[in-house]
C-alpha cells in the first residue's frame, strides 16, 4: 500500500504535481522540436511562464493551486494526445476539429480528476 501522505503532503497532490511537470515537459519538448521561425521565441516564453503565472493568479484570487494544477495537467496531456506529441499541429494542420477534441478531452479529464482527487 502507498502511504497516505509524504511528510504531510497527500500523495494524490504529489502525483498531480508530478504528472503536471511531466506534461509540461512533454509539451515543451514538442514546442522546441516543432516550432521554427519568429513564433518560436514567444511560444516557448509563454509556455515557460505558464505554471508560475497560474499558481500566482490562483493564490491572488484566493483559490488553492491544486485546482489549477489539475486543469493544467489535463490540458497538457490532452494536447499531447490530440496532437500526437507535436503541439504545433493544433494550429498548423488541425483546424477546428482538433481544437474541439482538445477542449472536450481537457474538460472530461479535468472533471474526472477533480472528482477522483477532491
Amino acid at each position: 500500500m502507498a502511504p497516505e501522505s509524504m511528510s504531510g503532503l497527500p500523495t494524490t497532490v504529489l502525483a498531480v504535481w508530478i504528472l503536471c511537470a511531466t506534461g509540461w515537459g512533454v509539451i515543451l519538448a514538442g514546442l522546441r522540436r516543432g516550432l521554427h521561425g519568429p513564433s518560436r521565441g514567444p511560444a516557448l516564453f509563454a509556455h515557460t511562464v505558464t505554471p508560475a503565472a497560474v499558481v500566482l493568479t490562483f493564490s491572488l484570487v484566493g483559490f488553492g493551486s491544486l485546482y489549477a494544477m489539475i486543469a493544467l495537467t489535463a490540458e497538457w496531456w490532452a494536447l499531447a494526445l490530440v496532437t500526437g506529441l507535436r503541439p504545433e499541429r493544433l494550429l498548423a494542420t488541425g483546424g477546428l476539429r482538433r481544437l474541439a477534441a482538445w477542449g472536450v478531452l481537457t474538460a472530461a479529464a479535468t472533471l474526472a480528476a477533480e472528482r477522483l482527487i477532491l
